[in-house]
């Protein structure tokens, strides 16, 4: 753990010696999001492999970029890009880059990603608020020991997304006219899709939206003391008696194109922050 907690440091020393906002406000943006970025002023990039100890994205729709720059006339780090376990990451180095964030002085983080929706109320396009989440991944980026000056032991989930973001988030959602769905996330391993007897079993649990990316974050988010919001786009609906297959191209084209409603939803929260 002191080699992971040395690796953490040298990054964000790295980051701090190209940069020269201290942002406390960092956002992770997923699959066909990276867009959203464009809106940043007088950014400053840094390719992830340029960072040491830094993941590496491997998959399409995530540039694998961390920008700083201003948005909403605000300083922000935005990472273009995020890792997953289905790329062979394990828990504890998909929490690398929060804990770097952390290091770097952000105390809040907003998330957002590409998931499939489960709720039949759901249309593709749609944004959905996180107002919590299901772990089925099987893997915690808890694990190991603790650093006890990064968080307590035993991390408390009793919000893990703030409600003060949630209620401000859905404020400027009414203020712009977006319709913003609040929901249950579930995370998964991936990469293989669900089947029909999955969805059903997931949306019986309780989860309105299912994806393989947001909870080890989120989990590394609150064991760090960073205030949380989460924004999914939903890029198909599962109707597990009508089921039809999603290409990833298909997945990444709805995520762009809802990327303006969700720039214009981010830039009201941090503007606001």
């Amino acid at each position: 753990m002191e080699v992971f907690r040395r690796q953490v440091e040298e990054a964000a020393a790295f980051i701090r010696s190209r940069i020269a906002l201290r942002p406390k406000i960092a956002m992770i943006l997923g699959t066909g999001l990276g867009g959203v970025a464009g809106e940043m002023e007088n950014a400053v990039a840094i390719p992830y492999e340029e960072i040491p100890h830094f993941p590496v994205s491997t998959v399409a729709g995530h540039e694998g970029r961390l920008l700083c720059g201003l948005f909403a006339g605000k300083p922000v780090l935005a990472m273009q890009g995020r890792f997953h376990l289905y790329e062979g990451y394990t828990a504890r180095q998909i929490s690398f880059p929060i804990r770097v964030l952390r290091a770097l002085g952000s105390g809040i983080l907003i998330v957002s990603n590409a998931a499939g929706g489960l709720n039949p109320q759901f249309q593709a396009g749609d944004l959905m608020l996180v107002t919590d989440h299901i772990n089925m991944t099987g893997q915690n980026p808890l694990v190991g020991p603790n650093v006890d000056e990064w968080g307590a032991r035993f991390t408390d989930m009793t919000e893990p997304y703030s409600r003060r973001l949630r209620i401000l988030a859905a404020e400027k959602a009414l203020t712009a006219r977006i319709e913003l769905h609040r929901g249950v996330y579930v995370g998964l391993v991936g990469p293989s899709l669900e089947t029909a007897a999955e969805t059903r079993f997931l949306r019986a649990a309780g989860a309105d939206a299912v994806g393989m990316s947001l909870v080890m974050e989120a989990i590394t988010a609150v064991h760090a003391g960073i205030e949380l919001m989460g924004v999914s786009v939903i890029t198909n609906v599962n109707l597990p008696d009508n089921y039809q297959p999603t290409p990833l191209e298909e997945i990444i084209a709805t995520a762009e194109s809802a990327g303006l409603r969700l720039q214009k939803l981010l830039a009201g929260v941090v503007a606001a922050l």
